[in-house]
């Protein structure tokens, strides 16, 4: 945020610096509306450890807007969505119990969006007592033959295969068990793809899945209305930071300069890594300063950030963006290679969420809590698609950074 506009920076322009977000390389360009320009000035800080979901606001606080995109998204009444939500706070601080729980046991887990509450995975070595526990916490058990430990090995034995283009991706899916390899569609019988199949099912427990298109970074030239650039290049804050704001890496190389809205100078970026990871931090100075928002676009109300409580796979989760502004979805998988022309990026969380060009580096949040920035993804927000993000945990123990929270 810039204080010479503060004047005309409300919450909503707060938020908007701190809640872009998109699938895949979202860069476009910055210059444009005054919430534009307070969005990319202010992104939040926060702990390179998760902070607890128990500070997640109640159902009772839960915004109206919130709650349209969530029973829009997924079909539910306003009581159903609120049910939901809570259920997800639930299962969120229940994940990380569960596995210290299970110890070497431990299998994976996701929240079923059915049975309401969390699915934790284990194997037959969990003992009576653990499988008992586990239950009286709240969680559904399920055994099954490999433990994560062991499917996280097979994910790294195939991380150094060399994948053809029409390999998509891989990730450890703990409902199926096994490592889950993506061939874009009509590609699988191609003998590079089969060929390297065979390395990657030599490596251990193997499914294979077709996907509709390969992952692509979404870089864009500069437009109107954005909350950052670099060169000709726009993307989107993630979150603010005590100091600056975290986005993708791909967006810029280290000691490149940032421009806000107006063209005014930001900072710089201070450490960026792209491929390999996806994941970089600006400073912030020069009149502009950070809040701990990420903006709703109208769509919702802007949303305070308040810890960074990891969401389980198959919970709710929204992305904000420059280009296409408020989506939301849920959280398919973790852990995942994603095969970009550029190289390969590794422990990536997959959302069914959609982006497009300029959402690059912006916000990914569930309920109150940061999940992380847009990385790349495929399709767009027209015909639907997949995104894929830097999950933000990491990004802030690598540079020892702090969220900038409410």
């Amino acid at each position: 945020m810039r204080r010479t506009r503060l004047k005309h920076i409300g919450v909503t322009a707060v938020l908007l610096l701190a809640g872009l977000g998109g699938a895949g390389t979202f860069p476009a360009s910055a210059s444009g509306s005054e919430a534009s320009a307070t969005a990319s000035a202010a992104s939040t800080t926060s702990t390179a450890s998760a902070t607890s979901a128990a500070s997640t606001t109640d159902t009772a606080s839960v915004s109206a807007g919130l709650l349209g995109a969530m029973q829009k998204e997924f079909g539910l009444s306003a009581e159903e969505a609120k049910a939901r939500l809570a259920a997800e706070r639930t299962a969120t601080a229940l994940e990380p119990k569960a596995r210290g729980t299970a110890g070497a046991a431990y299998a994976g887990s996701w929240y079923d969006a059915e049975a309401g509450r969390l699915t934790v995975a284990v194997t037959p070595d969990a003992s009576r007592t653990t499988r008992a526990a586990l239950s009286e916490a709240g969680a559904a058990v399920r055994l099954v033959e490999h433990s994560a430990r062991q499917l996280d090995a097979v994910r790294g034995r195939v991380d150094k295969l060399a994948a053809p283009s029409a390999v998509a991706g891989w990730h450890v899916d703990p409902q199926a068990n096994s490592v889950v390899v993506s061939v874009v569609r009509g590609k699988l019988a191609d003998n590079d793809v089969q060929r390297f199949l065979t390395r990657a099912r030599a490596a251990g427990p193997v499914t294979v899945e077709t996907v509709a298109g390969a992952p692509g970074t979404f870089a864009a030239g500069t437009v109107g209305g954005d909350p950052y650039y670099t060169g000709n290049v726009r993307c989107s804050i993630g979150f603010s930071v005590h100091g600056g704001f975290v986005t993708a890496g791909h967006c810029g190389q280290a000691g490149a300069g940032v421009r806000g809205w107006d063209g005014s100078y930001i900072g710089n970026f201070q450490g960026s890594s792209f491929p390999d990871n996806d994941y970089a931090w600006v400073n912030v100075g020069s009149g502009w300063w950070t809040v701990p928002v990420v903006l709703g676009w109208g769509t919702v109300s802007d949303r305070l950030v308040r810890g960074s409580a990891e969401a389980p796979v198959g919970a709710s989760i929204c992305r904000s963006g420059s280009t296409t502004h408020w989506h939301c979805g849920t959280v398919l998988g973790k852990n995942q290679t994603v095969n970009y022309a550029q190289g390969a990026v590794h422990q990536m969380t997959k959302t069914s969420v959609c982006a497009e060009g300029g959402d690059s580096g912006g916000s990914f949040i569930s309920g109150d809590q940061a999940q992380g920035v847009t990385s790349g993804g495929w399709g767009n927000c027209s015909s639907g698609g997949e995104t894929w993000f830097q999950p933000v945990n990491e990004i802030l123990n690598r540079y020892g950074l702090t969220l900038h929270t409410y």
